[in-house]
């Protein structure tokens, strides 16, 4: 069969003869296309962090984040288009309000990731719209319940283990999405998160996004680092300046010493 959609990607409601919905491919092609973005999940917390391709150079520094919260405890970092990530976020916003006028109490992280996967989903299934172009990758964490990380795709489909042990209810220790998926996910699987703290994760993953960002193709970009921790309060929060710069200087002389070796 051809990889062409031929008449068949007109509609995200129709399949191609050999099953596959195109229009779903080509949200995800946009994913690809844009800035890596990273989701670990260690001992004591949840590190997020977002290589944000610098479109314009009259951009003020920090404008258009990539990295935001949806609730005290929940952070989102999305990869692809952004309007499309800025509208999942809201949505996520939406529900976490929900469950707190419903229940009282902060929404869990298996409970958020089901509600956008769901919603993500359901713009799969009608002729009158159309996929999101954008990859989300969620991060809670709360005293009670642990930290827990979920990716959610454009398909809807996101990831994890259906038990009656919350615990278990942990979806990703790692993640990645965007240009530089395969280099960071290689570099993830050789990491113990296990046993890693929030610090040392920040290091790690400023060092992935640097390891997957070519200078000589890919436009200037800026680093974009979050977290959730006991040292946060366990609150979503953009790491301290100082670890931020420091986990930066680490990683440029990492890279130097490699390309020296």
């Amino acid at each position: 069969m051809t990889s062409i959609g031929t008449g068949y990607d007109l509609s995200v409601s129709t399949y191609s003869p050999d099953g596959r919905v195109f229009q779903i491919e080509y949200a995800n092609k946009a994913v690809d296309n844009s800035g890596t973005a990273i989701g670990l999940r260690v001992k004591d917390g949840v590190v997020l962090a977002v290589e944000k391709l610098v479109q314009s150079k009259l951009l003020v520094t920090g404008a258009n984040h990539r990295i935001q919260s949806a609730d005290l405890h929940i952070g989102i970092a999305t990869a692809g288009l952004l309007a499309d990530g800025k509208h999942l976020v809201n949505r996520a916003r939406n529900e976490a309000q929900s469950w707190r006028d419903i229940y009282r109490q902060p929404i869990p992280g298996k409970a958020i990731a089901d509600r956008l996967g769901q919603y993500v989903s359901a713009y799969t299934l009608y002729s009158s719209v159309r996929p999101f172009g954008s990859s989300t990758i969620v991060g809670t964490m709360s005293e009670k319940e642990g930290a827990s990380l979920y990716m959610i795709e454009p398909s809807g489909v996101y990831w994890s283990s259906f038990t009656t042990d919350y615990q278990l209810k942990k979806g990703y220790r790692g993640c990645a999405v965007g240009k530089g998926k395969s280099v960071a996910r290689t570099e993830i699987e050789k990491l113990d998160l296990e046993s890693m703290t929030v610090r040392e994760a920040i290091n790690e993953i400023t060092r992935i996004i640097h390891t997957c960002h070519d200078d000589a193709k890919d436009k200037d970009f800026e680093l974009e680092v979050s977290w959730i921790c006991a040292e946060s309060k366990y609150k979503h929060q953009f790491v301290p300046k100082d670890l931020k710069t420091e986990a930066e200087r680490l990683a440029k002389e990492s890279s130097d010493d490699e390309m020296e070796g």
